[in-house]
């Protein structure tokens, strides 16, 4: 009965993130315990309290690439549209040019880039985002560009990673 009634949530969740789950639906079949472990880490990969929208948003983003370019990314696109951040400025991470976003998003993509790349550079940039937006919006943006390169690293360790699929930013 659990895992009929898990089965339609994520149903349900796959109709609003716009991308299948088979993954979760593998660990949920493997493990229910791994499972609802697995679920802890979802409140984390969407905190958002101080931080403008369009910040974690472009931040996750960035992180979110890095690791992949398919199902991932879309949840991302999908979450920041539902959010309100412009299409304008999902095209522009998408199409890695930060040059083209308004102030201070150019900041915030290339500080997640720092950090996913663990450029030399990454002092200076965190500095620059921190003198813009504070210290607990950079809490924030932290600890989203971590916990979004949770989900396509689980993916691709137990085999279900999709790449390189078209992004849609209308949603």
């Amino acid at each position: 009965m659990l895992h009929w009634l898990i089965e339609r949530r994520l149903t349900k969740l796959e109709k609003q993130l716009g991308v299948p789950l088979d993954y979760l639906r593998h660990i949920l079949k493997t493990s229910t315990r791994a499972f609802f472990k697995f679920l802890k880490i979802t409140p984390l990969a969407s905190y958002r309290r101080a931080c403008p929208a369009d910040a974690i948003h472009v931040a996750r983003l960035v992180a979110v690439l890095h690791e992949d370019c398919g199902p991932c990314v879309q949840i991302g696109v999908n979450a920041a549209r539902q959010d309100g951040v412009k299409a304008e400025v999902l095209k522009a991470v998408l199409a890695r040019q930060p040059e083209s976003l308004p102030a201070p998003l150019p900041d915030v993509y290339h500080f997640a880039a720092a950090v996913v790349t663990n450029s030399a550079d990454l002092d200076d940039r965190r500095e620059a985002v921190r003198d813009q937006l504070g210290e607990e919006a950079l809490v924030e943006l932290a600890m989203g560009i971590a916990s979004c390169r949770f989900f396509p690293v689980t993916k691709r360790a137990l085999g279900f990673a999709r790449s390189c699929a078209r992004v849609q930013i209308d949603v």
